[in-house]
């Protein structure tokens, strides 16, 4: 089958010279869905094939190579599915998680936390494919990086962008020189194999400014100005639609800073509305069990998602049978989602139902410097980015099954 049915010309191109020239490093960022990843995993089974060779020439029968992902759940969905998928591989796992693929042991590392170390000290890697790499661990990153001394052992990270100061791209990508360490930038319209409905809609629902520029141009740009600059004055209506479906709550603890409850609302097309807001500064916990005992009663057992930074308050909502989780705070993750509503028009807030919120909405701003927000005017919307995150991602129901790669 031609490249051309398989390949866009930017990753033909790249596989040309991955074949052509003898490099140490090869680091593919830039834009989500541009291609990276799945030129990453076949990159990957071409290195197992070169690896095997490079270990004979030295004498050793059992080479070993190092597949980092961030997280287990990362590990299959980026990387394992994929391959299965595409070339019907059966991955064979021991009681360790790895796996033997052309004849070489394949050593699995979650990179995320500094837990990664554990799985790769001591080992002599003929080679490492690092997904995600701007969310690894910096010790592990560097850990793999001294592991891989086998004869010929070459590097293979993928990435989306992150700040311009992070530190795989100051170290590694902006030292690219195009022979040991090769940096190639995508943006979305690499992927020429997305259909250009896909392509206008992506563009059309990501956040404006510093979302846009990463998710879409693939640029290393930190945030400027208001975090939310998609939300409008014509969000704020009068009441609540009659429609609403589902409810639920957000909780950021507080004492000399403010506390705030949300109440959300949503209708069944997923438009969102912010119906209540309660920010208030020291108050103790007992105000605020009032507080959500009161939403309940109203809105039924709904759930809240609370800040874990005051576990004792959790504990204390469920002791007195308010249905609470911990929260996912991903800020940057919950941001975009919670902008996404907005650049798409489905975020609607009640306006005689919210205060802090008309202040904060326009005064929390980026932080030049590292990428995230400014930790000030945030009370309510730390509260409204928990409540929409958290329920986005909450765990679905499914049936139990054995993993794909035997954990």
């Amino acid at each position: 089958m031609a490249l051309d049915r398989l390949y866009t010309d930017k990753q033909v191109k790249i596989l040309k010279r991955a074949v052509a020239t003898d490099w140490y490093m090869m680091i593919n960022h830039g834009a989500v869905r541009a291609g990276k990843t799945k030129l990453d995993n076949d990159l990957f089974l071409m290195e197992l094939k070169r690896a095997k060779r490079n270990a004979e020439k030295v004498g050793v029968k059992n080479p070993m190579y190092i597949l980092g992902a961030v997280s287990s759940g990362t590990l299959q969905t980026n990387i394992l599915r994929e391959i299965s998928d595409s070339y019907n591989y059966d991955f064979k796992f021991d009681r360790h998680g790895n796996f033997t693929l052309f004849g070489v042991y394949v050593v699995t590392t979650f990179t995320g936390s500094i837990a990664g170390l554990k799985a790769i000290r001591g080992m002599t890697a003929f080679g490492a494919y690092i997904n995600e790499a701007t969310l690894a661990n910096k010790a592990v990153f560097d850990e793999i990086l001294k592991r891989c001394s086998g004869l010929g052992a070459r590097v293979i990270c993928d990435t989306n962008p992150d700040h311009p100061k992070h530190w795989l791209k100051v170290d590694y990508i902006d030292k690219a020189d195009g022979k040991k360490i090769l940096a190639n930038h995508f943006t979305i319209f690499d992927n020429t194999f997305l259909n250009q409905r896909y392509v206008d809609n992506l563009i059309a629902t990501t956040p404006s400014g510093m979302f846009t520029e990463r998710g879409i141009y693939g640029r290393w740009v930190t945030g400027e100005g208001a975090v939310y600059r998609d939300f409008k004055e014509d969000m704020y209506i009068d009441s609540a639609p009659d429609d609403l479906v589902r409810f639920y709550a957000g909780v950021d603890w507080g004492y000399e800073h403010y506390g705030s409850i949300v109440v959300i609302g949503e209708t069944s097309d997923g438009s969102t509305y912010l119906i209540e807001e309660h920010a208030h500064q020291h108050q103790e916990i007992d105000f605020w069990v009032d507080v959500a005992k009161d939403i309940k009663a109203r809105y039924g057992n709904i759930t809240f998602w609370a800040d874990s930074a005051r576990p004792e308050h959790v504990a204390r909502f469920q002791r007195e049978q308010i249905k609470t989780f911990n929260a996912n705070k991903a800020v940057l993750s919950g941001i975009e989602e919670v902008a996404k509503l907005m650049k798409a028009g489905r975020f609607f807030v009640v306006s005689d139902k919210v205060s802090r919120f008309k202040d904060e909405v326009y005064q929390y701003i980026w932080n030049g410097k590292t990428g995230e927000p400014i930790k000030e005017n945030d009370d309510v919307l730390d509260a409204l980015r928990y409540a929409i995150y958290s329920k986005q991602t909450q765990p679905k129901a499914t049936v139990k099954r054995r993993s794909l790669y035997g954990l």
